[in-house]
C-alpha cells in the first residue's frame, strides 16, 4: 500500500509530507483548495506525463517521492526482477521535475525511463476519477479482469502453452517448406556438387598438412644433388678413402724398420680414415632421410590443386570443403525424404491446431459463464448508485481470427444509460459521474481480484443526492476491507465512514513563521481526528457558516455510520 507521499513545489504545493494508512482514507477541503494538484501530483510520481508548467513558480524544479510498503510476494517482484531493479518489500518511485519540461524518474534510486515507472505505477494505484484513463477503462484488460474474477488462470495458460506449441511448429514447417522448395530448384547442381565433392572427399586439416609436406620436398630436391656429389666424393670411383688406407697400411709395416718415426704419421691417417668413414655414413643416413619418391610432390601438387579449384568453384575456403560436402550431403537428403517430413508435419500441425481450438473454445465457453455472474453482480450494485435504469453489459466476440495466446475471444465493458437507448462502451456512453459510478459497482463486484494495492477516487460523489452518496461511502468502506481506499469527496456521508481524515486546505505563505505580503498561496494538507473531523463534516453540510445544527447533524452521521 501507499504508506507516504512527499511533494516539494508543484504548483501550489510547497512542501507537504503526507502519511496513508490502510482501510478508508478521505481527503476533503474547500473547491480550489488543491485537490486536483495532489492527485496530479501522485500521478507524476506514477509514470503520468511531465510539465514544466507543475513546477511552483520561483522554483527551478519540483520533487515527488511515493512510498510502498508491499509483500514480497507481490506480482510486482517479479517484474523488477525483469528489469533489475532491487526490492525487498519497500518501493520508493521518485519523479523530478524541472521547470524547463525535462523530467527523471527514479524507482528505489534506479534511474529508470518515465515509461517504466508508468508500468511499475499501474501495478501499485488505480486512480478513479471523471476523467481518468488509468483505470479499468482501457479494453485491454477487461478481458484479464473477467479471467481474473472467474479464476480462468490455469485455463488461459494451457491454452497459451498449445498456442505457443502450436506457432512454433508452425514456424518450423514454414522454414522447413521453404528449404525444401529452394533445394528443388536446384536439385540437378545439387545430385552433381554432391557426387563431385564425394569424390574430392576433403578433409580438415589437408590443406595446411599438403602445403607443408610440398614445401619440405621442394627445399629437398634443392640438396639432394649436393648429398649426392658428397656421396659420390666419398664412395665414388674417385674417392681418396681406399688410397688413404693403403698408405696407412703401407707405413704400418714399415714402422719397425724406424722406430718412433712413423708413428705420429699413421695415427694421424688412421684418424683420418676414421672421420672420413663417420662422414660418409653421415652423409648415406642423410640420403636415406631426404629420400622421396618425385610421384609425391606431384601428387601433393594435383591434390592442392584440386581442393583450392573447388574452393574458388563453391566460394568457400579449403577448410570448409568438408562442411560443405556435410550441408550438401543433408539438403540432398531433404530433399529425397522432405515430402514425407512435410506432410508429417502438415499432420502434426493440423492436429495441434484442432487441440488449441477445442480448448480456447471451452475456455471461451467459461469466460461467457463469468461475464454472466460479473454482470449480475454489478447489476446489483447500479440502483443504490442512483444508476437504476441503466445496465451493464459485456460485449464478447469468440472468433478465431481473434486466435493468439489468451484465445479467441474479444472482451470489452459496455453500458446502456437509460432503457431503450443505445448502449456501447463505457468510455462512451457513460457521462464523466455515471463513469465514476461504474467503475465503484464494477470494483465492488471484483473486490481484490485483480486489483492494484491501493485505489484512489476522486470526487466519484460528484452530482449525487444523500442517499446516493451514502451508498458510494457504503461501497468505499467494503472496498476497503480488501485493498487501500483514498477518496477526494464533498460527500459528508462519504467522509463520515472513513477511518481517517485529511483535510486539504490553501493558505498564505509563511517563512520563519511571518506571512509573506506578496499574495503567494500554499496548499497544505492535516490528518484530524475527534471533534475536528465533526467540524469538517459540519462544513460539509452547511458551507462556511458552521452552525449547531449542522454539528449534531454531522455527529448523527457519524454516529449512525459507526453502528
Amino acid at each position: 500500500m501507499l504508506t507516504q507521499l512527499s511533494i516539494r513545489n508543484i504548483v501550489l504545493i510547497e512542501k507537504l509530507d503526507i502519511n496513508f494508512a490502510t482501510g478508508l482514507t478521505v481527503l476533503t477541503g474547500e473547491t480550489g483548495a488543491g485537490k486536483s494538484i495532489l492527485l496530479d501530483s501522485l500521478s507524476l510520481a506514477l509514470g503520468a506525463r511531465g510539465d514544466g508548467g507543475l513546477v511552483r513558480a520561483g522554483a527551478d524544479q519540483g520533487r515527488v517521492v511515493a512510498v510502498f510498503d508491499l509483500p514480497k510476494t507481490h506480482p510486482i517482484a517479479d517484474f523488477l526482477r525483469e528489469n533489475e531493479i532491487d526490492f525487498e518489500g519497500n518501493l520508493i518511485l521518485k519523479r523530478v521535475q524541472s521547470s524547463d519540461g525535462r523530467s527523471k524518474a527514479y524507482v528505489n534510486d534506479q534511474a529508470v525511463s518515465v515509461g517504466l515507472m508508468s508500468k511499475i505505477g499501474k501495478q501499485l494505484v488505480e486512480l478513479h476519477g471523471q476523467h481518468d484513463e488509468r483505470a479499468m477503462l482501457d479494453p485491454a484488460i477487461h478481458r484479464a479482469l473477467i479471467d481474473t474474477f472467474g479464476g480462468l488462470g490455469s485455463q488461459v495458460n494451457s491454452v497459451g502453452k498449445k498456442w505457443q506449441i502450436w506457432q512454433k511448429l508452425k514456424k518450423e514447417y514454414k522454414a522447413f517448406k521453404v528449404r525444401v522448395d529452394d533445394i528443388a530448384r536446384e536439385a540437378e547442381y545439387l545430385e552433381a556438387s554432391v557426387k563431385e565433392l564425394t569424390k574430392l572427399a576433403p578433409e580438415q586439416g589437408e590443406e595446411t598438412q599438403l602445403a607443408d609436406n610440398r614445401q619440405k620436398m621442394m627445399k629437398v630436391e634443392q640438396i639432394a644433388s649436393d648429398l649426392n656429389d658428397a656421396s659420390e666424393v666419398l664412395s665414388g670411383k674417385s674417392s681418396p678413402i681406399p688410397i688413404l688406407a693403403n698408405l696407412a697400411k703401407n707405413l704400418s709395416r714399415k714402422m719397425d724398420q724406424v722406430p718412433g718415426l712413423l708413428d705420429e704419421a699413421v695415427t694421424q691417417l688412421d684418424l683420418g680414415l676414421d672421420a672420413l668413414y663417420a662422414a660418409q655414413q653421415s652423409i648415406d643416413e642423410a640420403i636415406r632421410e631426404t629420400y622421396y619418391d618425385p610421384k609425391d610432390l606431384e601428387n601433393s601438387e594435383e591434390r592442392l590443386f584440386a581442393l583450392r579449384a573447388a574452393s574458388r568453384k563453391y566460394s568457400v575456403a579449403v577448410e570448409n570443403l568438408p562442411d560443405l560436402a556435410v550441408k550438401l550431403a543433408d539438403d540432398l537428403e531433404n530433399l529425397n525424404a522432405g515430402e514425407e517430413k512435410l506432410a508429417a508435419m502438415e499432420k502434426q500441425l493440423l492436429q495441434l491446431e484442432t487441440d488449441y481450438f477445442d480448448e480456447a473454445e471451452i475456455l471461451s465457453k467459461a469466460r461467457a459463464d463469468v461475464a454472466g455472474v460479473l454482470v449480475e453482480q454489478v447489476m446489483i450494485e447500479l440502483p443504490a448508485l442512483k444508476l437504476e435504469q441503466a445496465a451493464f453489459l459485456i460485449e464478447h466476440k469468440a472468433d478465431i481470427e481473434n486466435a493468439g495466446p489468451e484465445g479467441v475471444d474479444l472482451m470489452e465493458f459496455w453500458v446502456r444509460t437509460n432503457p431503450g437507448s443505445k448502449s456501447g462502451p463505457m468510455t462512451k456512453i457513460a457521462s464523466g459521474g455515471e463513469l465514476s459510478r461504474f467503475m465503484l459497482a464494477l470494483k465492488v463486484a471484483l473486490a481484490d481480484k485483480g486489483s492494484a494495492p491501493s485505489l484512489v477516487f476522486d470526487e466519484i460523489d460528484t452530482g449525487v443526492g444523500g442517499a446516493v452518496a451514502d451508498a458510494i461511502g457504503r461501497r468505499l468502506h467494503r472496498l476497503s476491507e480488501k485493498v487501500q481506499v483514498m477518496s477526494v469527496t464533498h460527500a459528508p456521508q462519504v467522509a463520515a465512514r472513513a477511518e481517517h481524515h485529511l483535510v486539504i486546505s490553501k493558505s498564505a505563505v509563511m517563512i520563519d513563521g511571518v506571512r509573506v505580503e506578496d499574495g503567494r498561496l500554499a496548499t497544505g494538507v492535516v490528518p484530524i481526528v475527534g471533534d475536528d473531523i465533526r467540524e469538517e463534516i459540519a462544513r460539509m453540510l452547511s458551507g462556511s457558516s458552521i452552525t449547531d445544527e449542522a454539528r449534531a447533524a454531522a455527529q448523527r452521521l457519524m454516529s449512525q455510520t459507526a453502528a
